[in-house]
């Protein structure tokens, strides 16, 4: 039984410092490494041909410059909680609520796509079992593993980033023997001139374009590292090697397996429908290969449900340490070993319901949801940026001296960023799917903005009340 600490002012709580450098070293590899890599990288193939390399690139450099903004936030207050504090202090309550709200969840719907992803991956050893039990067997344990220690969450969560680690490195260790040994496949022999064979640029300037909303997707997760600054140890340290750390991982894990595939295989050779990896290691001779790839997949989806259990947790607690409800309070409360345990089980909760819900409601309804969801984070992402935009300009009004981890050329990569974000905002607009998504996105952003400016406006009135009559 977790022990929660009841009579202690929410402002006094301060979580504990258990993550070491290497845990966040791999949360923040994890956090860009997950089952969009494994499972659709044949489809952003098809959909961009070797241009994705190119694409893949440019949104890793995007994202690097997105997390300097991010890491020199972080650092400039260590006492703050999650980076969503940043977003309500220098754009505004409101603007917090809208963006905090929305990270919870987008994380919520993310998790219930990644449980129920993977109750089905669990069917592979164990047909029998239905897989809405397998897939709440594993969101007991990643619940029980979050409510101990934030320690047991870094372990977990290290443990599940090695894994995938492992599977890419030796992905791209098997193709560079194929290649260098011309290995005979189904569409010729692996070769570097397969990356040109068929075309650079698969379906022109058009497809290019396109796939950026798929490659922008495979990033998600990667300013997760918001979230365990003031859960670090030694966090001046550890944050900015997280973050500097960031291209090299984006240069050998992505472009380092996609370059790798595509020279084993013309790009029209890879199978849209099934993962290449399994592809790449049948080639080699691994009869296993689809169960290998079946328990990497299995820990990628695994890794992003004990991802989106410790980040919802952590935004119940910075969401409600304001609250007079009883609700608010609850949330904002730690347990004795330092985590929010009640705003975990609150979002494991939903996560459950959502999850079981998909098994008796048609695939694509909880499909635009996830889409949803992560197209809300083109707006955490700009929010993110326009707070480190004012940020930077409050320095220069006050002339206070800033944290030695700057963002680089300011105020130009941020503008470079907000840029690359509204591009990939418009890009959304010309395909349906995406575009309904992006529908869906506005209303839940207006609706989470009505309702707080609604809510300010009933709280300015009682206040009004209570000072006409004090008595009362």
């Amino acid at each position: 039984m977790i022990k929660v600490k009841e009579n202690q002012s929410n402002q006094n709580q301060e979580f504990s410092r258990g993550l070491k450098s290497r845990h966040v070293q791999l949360i923040a590899l994890g956090g860009t490494i997950g089952t969009g890599l494994f499972l659709g990288a044949g489809q952003t193939i098809h959909q961009a041909g070797p241009s994705i390399l190119i694409a893949y690139l440019i949104a890793g450099i995007v994202c690097f410059l997105l997390m300097r903004a991010l890491g020199e936030l972080l650092l400039s207050d260590l006492g703050v909680h999650s980076y969503v504090d940043f977003i309500r202090q220098y754009l505004g309550e409101t603007w917090g609520f809208v963006a905090g709200w929305t990270y919870w969840g987008a994380w919520v719907t993310i998790a219930m796509a990644e449980v129920t992803a993977a109750g089905q991956y669990m069917q592979f050893w164990f047909p029998h079992i239905p897989q809405g039990v397998t897939a709440l067997v594993i969101l007991g344990i990643l619940l029980t593993i979050n409510s101990i220690t934030v320690s047991a969450f870094g372990e977990t969560e290290f443990w599940f980033a090695i894994i995938k680690v492992v599977a890419i490195i030796a992905l791209i260790l098997a193709g560079a023997y194929m290649v260098a040994v011309h290995f005979p496949t189904p569409a010729g022999h692996a070769s570097v001139t397969n990356l040109v064979s068929d075309g650079f640029f698969a379906n022109g300037a058009k497809g290019f374009f396109l796939s950026f909303q798929m490659v922008i997707f495979s990033f998600v997760g990667i300013e997760m590292v918001g979230m365990t600054a003031s859960e670090t140890a030694d966090p001046e340290k550890v944050i900015p090697k997280a973050i500097n750390e960031i291209p090299m991982r984006v240069i050998l894990f992505y472009l380092g397996s996609l370059l790798t595939i595509m020279c084993i295989y013309p790009w029209t050779a890879v199978s849209p429908s099934e993962s290449p990896f399994v592809q790449v290691f049948k080639n080699v001779g691994i009869t296993s290969a689809a169960a290998v790839i079946n328990f990497v997949v299995l820990t990628a989806a695994a890794s992003a449900c004990n991802s989106a259990l410790f980040t919802t947790g952590r935004m119940m607690f910075s969401l409600n340490t304001e609250g007079k409800s009883s609700f608010a309070k609850r949330m904002a409360t730690l347990s004795d070993k330092q985590v929010p345990v009640h705003g975990i089980r609150f979002s494991t909760a939903i996560i459950a319901i959502g999850a079981f819900m998909n098994f008796f409601m048609p695939g694509h309804v909880f499909s635009f949801v996830s889409s949803v969801a992560t197209t809300c984070f083109l707006f955490i992402w700009g929010s993110i940026v326009l707070a480190h935009i004012k940020y930077r300009r409050k320095l220069q009004a006050t002339g206070e001296p800033g944290h030695g981890f700057t963002m680089p050329l300011f105020p130009w990569t941020d503008y470079i960023i907000l840029a690359f974000l509204g591009m990939v905002g418009v890009i959304l607009v010309f395909k349906t799917d995406t575009l309904i998504a992006l529908g869906g996105s506005i209303v839940w952003l207006a609706g989470l903005t009505i309702a707080k400016r609604m809510r300010n406006r009933q709280l300015e009135e009682e206040q009004e009340k209570e000072a006409e009559d004090p008595e009362e």
